[in-house]
């Protein structure tokens, strides 16, 4: 397993590779998303977040998932609902966070920060912040909104 948040790559909606190098010196909230989800207006407080901290070194990794409930069907489903929430935030290309077909990304990330009930991912929108070093600093759950977590975010600007 890799070591390290910055020895990870993963594919962007636009199907482009993107090494999470590209991300050193930032802070970075990455979060599992769905687009028919009963968490999915939590994209309107990360689009905050994202504009609100871009420029101070915050970026906002979001990762697709349809293993809770089925609730990221399709691409086109997906596309729409970023475009209803303004979401301007880099995404990616749809994932598994569980199992044995997760991405590597997120095998080591709930390895470093185990959840209340062990390591596994509960639901959609469960959220990771990385600190300026790669490091990752703390998980929050399916239930704490965006906003929430903005003073940590300040901390760590």
């Amino acid at each position: 397993m890799k070591s390290n948040f910055y020895d990870f790559k993963a594919i962007s909606l636009q199907n482009k590779e993107i090494s999470m190098k590209t991300y050193k010196g930032k802070v970075v909230l990455i979060v599992n998303t769905a687009s028919k989800c009963g968490f999915t207006p939590q994209y309107k407080g990360l689009e905050k977040l994202h504009r609100q901290y871009k420029d101070k070194g915050l970026i906002i990794l979001g990762f697709p998932c349809n293993q809770f409930g089925h609730q990221e069907p399709n691409k086109q489903t997906m596309e729409t609902c970023l475009l209803n929430y303004g979401v301007s935030f880099q995404m990616f290309d749809k994932i598994e966070v569980n199992g044995d077909k997760a991405h590597p990304l997120y095998k080591y990330l709930k390895n470093e920060l185990k959840g209340c009930f062990g390591n596994a991912i509960k639901w959609n929108f469960t959220k990771f912040l990385i600190d300026r070093n790669g490091n990752p600093v703390k998980r929050f759950s399916s239930f704490v909104k965006p906003e929430k977590i903005e003073k940590e975010i300040e901390i760590l600007l």
